[in-house]
C-alpha cells in the first residue's frame, strides 16, 4: 500500500515510473492472450487506467509486474466476455495456463529481448531498417524488400539469414551470461 502521508504527485509519479518500466512486459503478455498488437495495446490502455486508480492498494516491494498482469489478465477475461458471440480460438483453460506460463517466463523473456536489442545493434544499417521495415505494424517481406531494393524472393533469403543470425547471436548472449 502506499504511504497515507504521500503526497499524490509523489503517488502518480511512483506509478509512472513503475508503469514504463514494465509496460513492455505488460504488453507482451497480453500479447499472448489476444495476439491482435491493437487490441492488446487497446487492453494495456485500459489496464494502465485500471491500475493507477487502485494504484493505493498496491503494496510497495512486491512485484509491480506480476500484480499489473494479474489486472491485465482480468481485462483480457472480460474482452473474451464481450467478444463470446464471436468465434473464439482457445479455451478458458488454455488462456489461463498460458496467463501462468507467460508471468512464469517474464524474467527470462525480458534477457532474451535485452540480447535481441544487443544484438539488432550489432547489424549494418541497411539490414536493421530491412527488419524493421518487415515487422513494423501492417509491413511485409514484399513491402520490406522493395523499400530495400530486393526481389520478394531475394527478400525472403535476407530473411532468413537475418533471423538465423539474429538467433545464435541471441543464444551466444545468453549463454555467455548464464
Amino acid at each position: 500500500m502506499t504511504n497515507q502521508n504521500d503526497k499524490p504527485e509523489d503517488t502518480n509519479a511512483l506509478f509512472m515510473q513503475l508503469f514504463v518500466v514494465n509496460q513492455h512486459r505488460i504488453l507482451g503478455y497480453l500479447l499472448t492472450l489476444v495476439a491482435d498488437r491493437n487490441i492488446a495495446e487497446d487492453l494495456l490502455q485500459e489496464t494502465a487506467v485500471t491500475l493507477l486508480t487502485k494504484f493505493d492498494s498496491f503494496e510497495q516491494g512486491t512485484d509491480f509486474t506480476a500484480w499489473a498482469c494479474q489486472v491485465a489478465y482480468w481485462k483480457v477475461k472480460n474482452y473474451r466476455r464481450s467478444c463470446a458471440r464471436s468465434k473464439i480460438l482457445f479455451s478458458e483453460k488454455f488462456i489461463d495456463k498460458l496467463s501462468e506460463r507467460t508471468v512464469e517466463m517474464g524474467p527470462t523473456l525480458d534477457d532474451r529481448r535485452k540480447a535481441l536489442d544487443s544484438c539488432l545493434e550489432r547489424l549494418d544499417e541497411r539490414d536493421r531498417a530491412f527488419l524493421m521495415a518487415r515487422y513494423e505494424p501492417d509491413g511485409s517481406v514484399a513491402r520490406a524488400g522493395q523499400t530495400a531494393g530486393r526481389t520478394t524472393q531475394a527478400a525472403y533469403k535476407a530473411l532468413q539469414r537475418l533471423r538465423r543470425t539474429l538467433r545464435d547471436c541471441v543464444s551466444l548472449r545468453l549463454s555467455n551470461e548464464s
